[in-house]
């Protein structure tokens, strides 16, 4: 099966590390036979605000139903963001708050505090930029970045396997390791492309 893969850069900004990664797997991907789709959250214009929570729904915008569209079509998701202020950039999580939304990611019982997993089948790969260094995020903040888009995201809506790839410090680091980091996303996009096509 030729492997069905939705990469998704979260930097509000064009040009970044995250797109860096997200060239290298993609290039990898694609030269080990898979399908790559992408989008980069700089083109995305799109109120990030739920206004009502889940008791009115607003009209999802162009870039929105295309993202939920790339991301059902997907059998496997990567999300390239930096970690701001122990967490994901605001407007990546508003695309979030907009599109994972009762009868998309999951579905609440009637009865019940249980729901229904909607994206199952999926799996996904995080790659997460910091200025901390990864060991001092872990021992001062327990990797709270990782575990929120881990746990109460992806495994949520029933996104798994997972893995999380933490890059840092970027601030100050020299070429030489960054361009290690680069080699990394993209083994990991070779890798993940051939397990995709024997499944």
């Amino acid at each position: 099966m030729t492997g069905r893969i939705f990469i998704w850069v979260g930097h509000p900004r064009a040009t970044s590390l995250s797109h860096g990664l997200a060239d290298a797997y993609q290039a990898a991907a694609v030269a080990a036979g898979a399908e790559v789709r992408r989008m980069n959250l700089s083109d995305m214009d799109f109120d990030p605000d739920l206004t009502e929570g889940y008791h009115s729904r607003k009209t999802l915008e162009p870039c929105l139903e295309e993202w939920r569209e790339n991301t059902v079509w997907a059998n496997h998701l990567v999300w390239a963001y930096p970690q701001w202020w122990g967490s994901m950039p605001a407007k990546m999580k508003g695309v979030i708050d907009r599109c994972f939304l009762p009868g998309f990611a999951m579905a609440y019982h009637e009865k019940g505090p249980w729901w229904d997993r909607l994206l199952a089948g999926r799996s996904a790969d995080i790659f997460m930029t910091s200025d901390a260094p990864v060991v001092w995020d872990a021992l001062s903040y327990r990797r709270a970045a990782k575990h929120q888009v881990e746990r109460p995201v992806l495994n949520f809506a029933g996104i798994k396997p997972f893995r999380t790839f933490q890059f840092g410090p970027v601030k100050g680091t020299k070429q030489e390791k960054i361009d290690k980091w680069l080699s990394r996303a993209s083994q990991r996009g070779g890798q993940v492309a051939k397990r995709l096509a024997k499944a």
